[in-house]
């Protein structure tokens, strides 16, 4: 599904202007091995008490997010900095494996985190998209070898999803930084609300 939603995705936002590939490329980098192993331990291990961290984390961002912004309209980082850039990669490992995991979509992870540690919005939530096309194939890869892939349950939510992301990328583009952030802090505690109920 995600795959679908990625490419839809990263179109509507590139045509905007708004896919910053000095920002994106390091993220998809460092999430290509991570999302493959997180789909590994999730069929070997017990990943229920990892899933209930991983929701844990995933609705204490979105609190985060709701705090006041610890940057002013102009200081955000721009992934120019070779620190900077380090920094992506590691994003793109935590938000990789955390989906590789989860089945969450590397959105749920990348987005949050990279606002915490001072991204753009906008930029942000256009790295998702193009991110969900990365980890979704690496995912992909690693459940069609245990058989856990649904291809029935894909199509259908593959329609309504692409409606979401069309209806999504129209309002992230029509809302400032401030409501930007509190949308993402909303579903952020929304999912990881979600997926702790159901982990429990």
């Amino acid at each position: 599904m995600f795959l679908f939603t990625g490419v839809l995705g990263t179109w509507l936002f590139y045509r905007k202007g708004h896919v910053a590939w000095r920002v994106t490329l390091p993220v998809c980098v460092g999430s290509v091995a991570f999302s493959y192993l997180g789909t590994i331990v999730n069929s070997q291990v017990e990943s229920r008490p990892l899933t209930m961290i991983i929701a844990a984390i995933i609705v204490f961002s979105g609190v985060y997010l709701l705090l006041p912004a610890r940057h002013a309209e102009g200081s955000y980082r721009d992934g120019r900095a070779p620190a900077q850039q380090a920094l992506l990669l590691c994003i793109g490992a935590v938000s990789g494996f955390g989906s590789g995991l989860s089945g969450a979509g590397g959105a749920v992870f990348s987005v949050p985190l990279m606002l915490i540690l001072g991204f753009v919005p906008l930029a942000a939530i256009a790295t998702s998209q193009v991110l969900q096309i990365v980890v979704a194939t690496s995912g992909t890869v690693g459940n069609l070898q245990h058989g856990s892939v649904d291809f029935m349950a894909a199509a259908w939510v593959v329609l309504f999803a692409l409606a979401g992301v069309a209806v999504g990328a129209r309002t992230a583009h029509a809302a400032n930084t401030l409501t930007q952030r509190r949308m993402i802090a909303g579903l952020c505690i929304v999912v990881g609300g979600f997926m702790l109920v159901r982990a429990l």
